[in-house]
C-alpha cells in the first residue's frame, strides 16, 4: 500500500508549508485513512496561524493529533474526513471522521475514527467537530421550549448553534452579527437575523461566539433580568473588558463558559464518542451546507491560510479537497 503522505505545517507564525513524510506501518488496532476533505475553522485555526495562542494555554489548545508546539513549527487541525484504506474488515472502505490535521493520508487508532452515516455527504461531514461544539454548548445552556434566544457572532460556531436551536419548538432565535452578509446564512438556517444595534432584547439566553469585547457587552445588554450568557468565544492572547457595573448585579445576570474539551456536566453520562456520533447524525440536515463558504485544494494551503487569517477570504468553514491519488 502507498505509505507516502503530505502534511500542512505552520513553519512559524504567518508562514505555512507542505511537507513530505512516510507513514509508519499500522498496528493491528490502527487504520490507514486517505483524506477526502478537511475543514478550516477560521476562528481557532487562524488564531493558531498568527501565533496568538498564549503560553498559559499551550497544553489546553493542543489538538488530538497535533505535532510540534506553539507557536511553531506545528501541525494543527481537527476536521478531517477520509476513507479507510487499511484496517478491520468492518471499517475498510468506510468514510470516517477524525480529529486530524490537514494531511493527505494518516495512521490512527481505530478508536479515533467515527463512521460517517450513509445519509451524510463526506464533504458536509467536515462540520462534525464544530457541530459537536454546538451540541456541548446547548447541553450547557439547556434552552427551554418558548425561550427567546440570541446567538451573537455569526461565525462557524455561532451559526452551528443557531442551526440546532432552529429545531427547538416555539423558540425565538436571532443570529446577531455586525456583517449584514450573514443574513443570507441565517435565512438558510431558518433563523432570524439582526445587526447588533437592531437585535431583539429581553432574551432568556444569549450564546456569545463573536470573540469580541463589543459582542460580549452587547450580549449582556440583550438579556432579561436573571438571564444567562453562554460564552463560547476563544480570545487567545487578548484581554477583554467586561461591563460588570451598571445593572449587571441588580439584574442578577450570569456569564457561564462552555468549552468542547470537556463533556458538559449536564450530560456527564455521555462520552466524547457519544457526542461526536450525535453531531454526525445531526449533519443529515442539508441546511448546514450554508456553513461551508469556500473551498480550495490541499496544495494551495500555504497561500490560502494567510488570506483566511487576514480576512481577505471571509469564510465560515473553508473546505479543503484532496486529490484522489494522494
Amino acid at each position: 500500500m502507498n505509505r507516502s503522505a503530505r502534511a500542512f505545517w505552520l513553519r512559524s507564525p504567518g508562514h505555512g508549508e507542505v511537507r513530505e513524510l512516510t507513514l509508519a506501518e499500522p498496528a493491528e488496532d490502527e487504520v490507514v485513512v486517505r483524506s477526502l476533505w478537511s475543514g478550516i475553522s477560521r476562528g481557532t485555526e487562524t488564531l493558531v496561524f498568527r501565533g496568538g495562542v498564549p503560553a498559559s494555554q499551550h497544553a489546553v489548545m493542543r489538538a488530538p493529533f497535533q505535532e510540534g508546539d506553539f507557536p511553531g513549527p506545528v501541525k494543527y487541525g481537527y476536521l478531517n474526513v477520509g476513507v479507510v484504506e487499511e484496517g478491520p474488515a468492518e471499517l475498510t472502505g468506510r468514510t470516517v471522521f477524525c480529529l486530524y490535521p490537514h494531511q493527505t493520508r494518516y495512521v490512527v487508532p481505530v478508536s479515533a475514527v467515527t463512521v460517517v452515516p450513509d445519509n451524510v455527504p463526506a464533504e458536509r461531514a467536515v462540520l462534525a467537530g464544530t457541530v459537536e461544539t454546538a451540541v456541548n454548548a446547548l447541553w450547557d445552556a439547556a434552552p427551554l421550549v418558548g425561550d427567546r434566544i440570541a446567538v451573537v457572532g455569526g461565525g462557524m460556531v455561532g451559526c452551528s448553534v443557531a442551526a440546532l436551536l432552529a429545531r427547538f419548538p416555539g423558540v425565538r432565535v436571532q443570529l446577531v452579527d455586525a456583517d449584514p452578509a450573514r443574513a443570507s446564512v441565517a435565512e438558510a438556517l431558518g433563523v432570524g437575523f439582526a445587526t447588533p444595534e437592531r437585535a431583539l432584547g429581553d432574551c432568556d439566553l444569549v450564546v456569545h461566539a463573536s470573540a469580541t469585547e463589543q459582542g460580549l457587552a452587547r450580549s449582556l445588554e440583550l438579556l432579561r433580568a436573571e438571564g444567562t450568557v453562554i460564552e463560547l468565544s476563544w480570545y487567545g492572547d487578548r484581554r477583554v473588558a467586561l461591563p460588570l457595573g451598571e445593572a449587571f448585579h441588580s439584574r442578577r445576570l450570569t456569564v457561564r463558559g462552555s468549552q468542547v474539551g470537556t463533556v458538559s456536566p449536564a450530560r456527564a453520562n455521555r462520552s466524547y464518542a457519544d457526542r461526536l456520533a450525535l453531531a454526525l447524525d445531526l449533519l443529515a440536515d442539508p441546511a448546514l451546507d450554508a456553513l461551508v463558504t469556500g473551498e480550495s485544494a490541499f496544495e494551495d494551503l500555504p497561500e490560502v491560510m494567510p488570506r483566511l487569517a487576514s480576512g481577505e477570504i471571509p469564510a465560515l468553514c473553508h473546505r479543503v479537497r484532496y486529490d484522489k491519488s494522494a
